[in-house]
């Protein structure tokens, strides 16, 4: 197994963070995850990073996004976790399908090649099959860079996790305990009622790692509030650990303040022991995006998010990034206002300054979707409309137009004037995974179009999750109902933007442009709209 690496600061035998959780999930590893790398790469570190997901899927594609949250697709058209989506903010990268493995996929391969003889008639198991695959995928993964982390996803004791936990284990045997670091995140309550901080529950994940043959080199310990000190020294005393690698984080006002809380704290020393880094970081863009963050604003956008899932904001949290970067970006201060798609009313509308339909699956919402970009279109309310936001502005003009049945042929298969309708080959494939348009594409913007100067460009390339598309033999209709064609695929024939005519800010476009927006650097769609929504 190579892994030696030939990149960035360190020369030197290549480095692997493993990073596991305990307790209970959506404790912050990824975020954990995602500020280590970032504090590596002020080093001067080439950093890569991967999830590894336990689920018996084959990838995140037909998750329930409100159980789970936000569907990333990377670069390449990898459907996988939001974590993926963290990673590439927070180290400002783009990472491809090697770095998101799931369990599914690995053993949907193993399964494959059982089937082809590819083991000559061995007994195939978890252990060491299962662990290798993990392994190799790890490996290509991190090929490459100075320092490789990955996030174990789930908790440690879960049964789905164990070959994971097991695989990382014996990694350090193959490529030297020395070149591999532990952090186990787990988390801390606080008893109201005894008016207390618990840390049993720490101890037991602790135990239960242990347990499985890992002593983690560093605990992250997360709490809703600033824990005592005496919590620190039983975590250490628990974890086989010293006092100055158990980091205490409690919430704080910004996840971007987490790379210099890493970087300040004693947690830094056994991070430079381990990778041989010892220059001091270059962390003045997180100060100083934290200084924009939380500067008083002289202005306040309202922006209504006219959205199906309310109570689970992480289904739309590249969205909400991606607002929040460019009202950072405008100095303006950002009020989001969610406005359900299935309730919607004029009066919620009248009440934002601007709008965003994002992205979706299924008919549930979407008349009030339509309803939206009908309203922004009439009253000439600034309108930024993502993938289906696309479509049902579409829809919106094209009833407009006098189409009063219009619509996608996803809602109203029967419909006549099916103004957007499945992708060629794609019908019959409507309830399956992995059949859509996804990752990069191309667009060609026409000249002297609003879309073209927000981007500065008549070419572009953005990220694509979706099956249907925009019926261009509607297309006169849906000019004369208000909106026209902006951005097509170089060849002409798939629609990529639209906008509105004599309209300050009415935008859509078929793909997620949020996927590559950035804390550093707002996407100028989403600054766009923010900036357009000032002059208002």
């Amino acid at each position: 197994m190579d892994t030696t690496n030939n990149h960035g600061a360190n020369k030197n035998k290549q480095k692997y963070i493993f990073v596991t959780g305990g307790v209970l999930s959506g404790v912050g590893k990824g975020i954990t995850a995602a500020s280590i790398g970032a504090v590596l790469q002020a080093k001067g570190a080439y950093v890569s990073i991967q999830k590894c997901d336990p689920y018996l899927n084959v990838d995140a594609g037909l998750l329930n996004p409100k159980e789970h949250g936000e569907c990333f697709v990377t670069k390449d058209g990898a459907e996988t976790d939001l974590d993926l989506g963290h990673y590439e903010r927070f180290l400002d990268i783009e990472l491809t399908q090697k770095n998101a493995t799931l369990a599914g996929r690995l053993l949907s391969n193993l399964i494959a090649d059982e089937r082809a003889g590819k083991f000559g008639g061995q007994t195939v198991q978890l252990v060491p099959h299962l662990t290798r695959e993990i392994q190799k995928a790890i490996v290509t993964a991190g090929h490459g860079s100075d320092v490789h982390i990955v996030e174990i996803g789930g908790t440690v004791g879960d049964y789905e996790g164990l070959s994971f936990i097991e695989a990382i284990r014996e990694f350090a045997m193959k490529v030297g305990r020395e070149n591999c670091m532990y952090v186990h995140v787990v988390y801390v309550p606080f008893i109201g009622t005894s008016k207390e901080f618990k840390s049993k529950p720490a101890q037991n994940a602790l135990n239960d790692l242990r347990g499985f043959g890992i002593v983690p080199d560093a605990v992250v310990v997360r709490s809703d509030n600033e824990a005592p000190a005496s919590i620190a020294k039983k975590i250490a005393l628990f974890g086989g650990i010293p006092e100055s690698a158990v980091l205490m984080m409690p919430n704080v006002d910004s996840v971007f303040r987490i790379p210099e809380t890493i970087a300040n704290s004693p947690l830094m020393e056994h991070l430079e022991y381990f990778t041989g880094l010892t220059n001091t970081p270059d962390l003045t863009k997180w100060s100083e995006l934290v200084e924009r963050q939380k500067a008083k604003k002289s202005r306040t956008i309202k922006v209504g998010m006219v959205a199906k899932y309310l109570d689970n904001e992480d289904t739309y949290i590249s969205v909400v990034e991606a607002l929040k970067s460019a009202a950072w970006q405008e100095d303006v201060e950002l009020d989001l206002v969610w406005i359900n798609a299935e309730k919607i009313t004029h009066a919620a509308l009248d009440g934002v300054d601007a709008i965003v339909v994002p992205g979706g699956f299924g008919h549930r919402g979407v008349e009030g979707k339509i309803a939206a970009a009908n309203y922004a279109l009439e009253h000439k309310k600034p309108y930024l409309g993502l993938c289906l936001g696309l479509q049902v502005a579409v829809v919106a003009a094209a009833r407009r137009a006098g189409l009063k049945d219009a619509n996608s042929t996803e809602f109203d298969p029967a419909t006549e004037h099916n103004v957007v309708y499945i992708m060629e080959g794609q019908e019959g494939k409507e309830s399956t995974g992995g059949t859509l348009r996804l990752g990069d594409y191309d667009a060609v913007l026409a000249s002297g179009s609003k879309i073209a100067e927000v981007y500065g460009s008549t070419e572009v390339v953005e990220r694509h999750r979706h099956r249907y598309e925009v019926n261009q033999a509607f297309k006169d209709e849906i000019e004369k109902g208000g909106i026209v064609v902006s951005g097509t695929s170089p060849d002409g024939k798939l629609v990529e933007f639209v906008e509105a005519k004599d309209h300050p800010y009415f935008v859509a476009t078929q793909a997620h442009p949020e996927f590559k927006s950035r804390p550093f650097n707002a996407h100028p769609l989403f600054a766009g709209l923010l900036g357009v929504a000032l002059t208002k």
